[in-house]
């Protein structure tokens, strides 16, 4: 089928999820997690065949996002699990007046329609993105990269057996077929039969659709995300919160890309850095981060001298770029003139100072002595999600059920004329 044929065949399906109770959806999506655990023997041999095809084709830390395994299928089924056991948002009343001439006008929450997301080699977004998009009501057609096509399939047609089993559409659940710039292109401008365009991957993806969308899109974010380590910060707390934001998982857009020390204690900090992520990771056999050091932190602790481009690149590696600054406003600055509006963190034991970085920072998410790995929808309570937008108009942060429905008035009365 072509992309523009799915599309229709979405479109088809949706009246019956628009006509679904709450329970048939839940119904639908716990269906959907039993076939995805029915299904995981096949489901593995399709992601063997990709990971094989990827294999010094992408990076170490894309394969992994790319692997499956028994672990990782029964967390994509518990996630749909979850996304069911959330309220639905479809049909809430957001807000009720009741004008002087009896009018009662009511503002609902009602599904978009379609959904198209776009995403790259990370196989588990294919069901997080059905489930939410299910659970809001809409049907969704997912265009994955090439590098997980097969593993996608897999689990795109588990997820049609589960809206089977209960009597839904299996269309309310497509995969484009075609994964060239062809069909991205063909999602862009499908106006009438997209209603909501996501895409999920790297800068030049969601340059390319925001660019040249002709459909409502939600830009989601690259994470050049930051930890700014105060002068008065718990060192020690600085250094296993820097430590997780980078190393827990580096190739996701909530891993740490930037770090910022406060001149004050960058003497005594830095050396403790590099111990803790250097030397201490390669004693253990795991692999250091490369510092890439700006000319201030060069003359502290050994690393690699920092280009005119890494304060402003996602590198989803074990890298990490290092400045010096000499105050909390510098720290603000450059996170103003470097960050992508993702996440951010401060380490401080100053109120002052953790106050005026959250009001200060002007992004998604603003961390205050924790983690910026946190931004993501389980750990917001979202279930799963459908991506972080670093926009400001409908959605910003993780994208969860509320975010993926917009809203209609319901004006109910008694025979009122004007």
């Amino acid at each position: 089928m072509t992309t523009h044929d799915i599309l229709k065949s979405a479109r088809a399906a949706w009246p019956a999820l628009q006509t679904a109770d709450t329970d048939k959806k839940n119904a639908a999506l716990n269906a959907m997690a039993d076939a995805l655990l029915d299904n995981t023997a096949d489901i593995l041999e399709a992601n063997r065949k990709d990971m094989a095809n990827a294999k010094g084709r992408i990076s170490d830390v894309m394969l992994d996002r790319l692997k499956l395994d028994d672990g990782r299928i029964a967390a994509m089924a518990q996630g749909i699990r979850e996304v069911a056991a959330l309220p639905d948002p479809v049909g809430a009343v957001i807000s009720r007046v009741e004008r002087p001439n009896g009018l009662v006008i009511e503002r609902t929450r009602v599904p978009m329609g379609v959904i198209a997301i776009i995403y790259e080699s990370r196989p588990n977004v294919t069901s997080d993105a059905a489930a939410l998009a299910l659970k809001a009501g809409s049907a969704c057609a997912l265009r994955g990269g090439k590098e997980a096509f097969n593993s996608a399939s897999a689990i795109v047609r588990a997820l049609r057996q589960g809206l089977e089993a209960v009597g839904l559409p299996a269309d309310l659940v497509q995969l484009v077929q075609d994964t060239t710039r062809q069909s991205a292109s063909d999602l862009m401008t499908a106006v009438g039969l997209v209603d909501l365009l996501i895409p999920r991957g790297g800068a030049g993806l969601i340059r390319a659709v925001t660019e040249n969308a002709k459909v409502p899109c939600i830009q989601t974010g690259t994470g050049i995300c930051h930890v700014y380590v105060d002068a008065d910060a718990d060192q020690d707390m600085a250094l296993n919160i820097i430590d997780n934001a980078k190393t827990s998982r580096p190739s996701v857009c909530n891993a740490e890309e930037v770090l910022l020390v406060h001149r004050a204690i960058a003497a005594e900090f830095l050396p403790k850095l590099k111990a803790r992520l250097v030397d201490d990771r390669a004693k253990k056999g795991l692999v250091p981060v490369e510092l890439r050091l700006d000319p201030e932190a060069a003359a502290i602790i050994p690393g690699t001298p920092a280009g005119d481009r890494d304060f402003d690149t996602e590198f989803l590696d074990y890298i990490l770029a290092v400045a010096v600054v000499d105050s909390l406003e510098a720290a603000i600055a450059h996170i103003a003139g470097h960050s992508t509006g993702h996440s951010e963190a401060v380490v401080s034991r100053n109120p002052a100072v953790l106050d005026a970085f959250a009001r200060g920072v002007d992004s998604a998410a603003v961390y205050l002595n924790c983690s910026t790995r946190f931004t993501d929808g389980g750990e917001f309570g979202l279930g799963c999600e459908m991506g972080i937008s670093t926009q400001k108009l409908h959605a910003r942060g993780p994208m969860g059920l509320e975010e993926l429905t917009t809203y209609k008035y319901v004006v109910r009365g008694d025979g009122q004329t004007r």
